[in-house]
């Protein structure tokens, strides 16, 4: 994946984290496809692990990332399409993104 298309796919998600990820990308912010080479997970095998992960944040008092909730919401939705991560670190944050399985569109985004 090239940073055009990472940026491409995060201008289809009009969310503050996607966009967020986006303007970091623009300034040069480091990407990684971590699911390069693979055929991703189900987004509903994510959905269960960021849903009790959130949970477990909540009932704790520890801040969930920015994000984070809108992103669970969209996993679910997703249902079981397969899904590939990637990242997206600049020096101020860390971005979780949920890409479609054929990388053109964000399905979610956090950070």
């Amino acid at each position: 994946m090239i940073r055009s298309d990472l940026e491409s796919a995060l201008a289809r998600d009009d969310s503050p984290s996607a966009q967020s990820a986006r303007l970091a990308l623009r300034a040069g912010a480091d990407f990684e496809l971590l699911s390069e080479g693979h055929q991703g997970a189900s987004a509903q095998q994510l959905w269960d692990i960021w849903a009790f992960r959130h949970q477990t944040m909540l009932e704790t008092g520890v801040s969930p990332r920015p994000g984070l909730a809108e992103a669970v919401g969209k996993l679910q939705a997703a249902g079981t399409s397969l899904v590939q991560l990637a990242t997206i670190t600049s020096p101020q944050r860390r971005f979780v993104v949920f890409l479609a399985e054929d990388l053109t569109r964000c399905i979610a985004c956090m950070g």
